[in-house]
């Protein structure tokens, strides 16, 4: 489970054995007993949602816009 950073308490993520074949860049982020997932492609959205309410999941959609370049590096460099 590479984590890509960690901000505001929440943990970005990807897992390395998800998917047969491998999903499309996406990045987990948990916090708590709470995790969301985000697809990357072909725009950032919410692929699911456990735990979080409508702000937090907006605040989480900041962050992973802000990071999208950062996510993506890493995701690509991990597979590569």
């Amino acid at each position: 489970m590479p984590v890509v950073f960690r901000l505001r308490g929440f943990t970005f993520f990807f897992y390395s054995n998800e998917g047969t074949p491998r999903e499309p860049v996406h990045i987990h982020v948990e916090k708590g007993d709470s995790e969301a997932k985000f697809w990357l492609k072909p725009e950032i959205r919410v692929a699911y949602n456990d735990g979080y309410d409508a702000r937090t999941l907006r605040e989480m959609l900041e962050i992973v816009e802000a990071n999208k370049d950062r996510i993506e590096r890493a995701w690509n460099e991990f597979f590569r």
